[in-house]
């Protein structure tokens, strides 16, 4: 009884190793090696965006990004920065005029300069940095 049990285990353990072996030949048969930035870039760079299950871009669109409009920036010490209060001014490096810098998560993305609609504050875009040149500053 101890044998027919161990056969049987046997051939359920060899069935599932071939089916595994055929997997993993489909698996490989299916695959091509790729260069890894060209298709990715390859997309991005053509008018439209294809549709497919690798390229669909949708499925990040809903993806939370830190966008920041930077005025200026300057360096203070420790002593001069306790000693603000309200109505201080702090000089920064930008100019009145300047076009402002905007980032997408640290990365500069376009340039701007400041809007009032209806009270509120906003940014009219000037001039967007092209794809090829924020790979180029990533490559950095």
């Amino acid at each position: 009884m101890a044998d027919e049990n161990q056969s049987s285990a046997d051939d359920d353990w060899g069935a599932a190793m071939a089916e595994q072996a055929q997997a993993d030949a489909a698996m490989q048969a299916v695959q091509q090696p790729q260069p890894a930035s060209a298709t990715v870039f390859k997309d991005l760079s053509g008018s439209g965006i294809k549709t497919g299950t690798h390229n669909d871009i949708d499925f990040i669109l809903d993806i939370p990004v830190q966008l920041t409009v930077e005025l200026g920036r300057t360096k203070i010490a420790i002593k001069n920065l306790l000693q603000l209060a309200q109505g201080s001014v702090v000089e920064l490096d930008g100019l009145a005029g300047e076009p402002m810098d905007v980032l997408v998560n640290g990365c500069l993305i376009a340039q701007g300069e400041v809007v009032v609609v209806n009270d509120k504050f906003g940014i009219r875009l000037t001039d967007i940095v092209t794809p090829s040149e924020r790979i180029r500053k990533l490559n950095r």
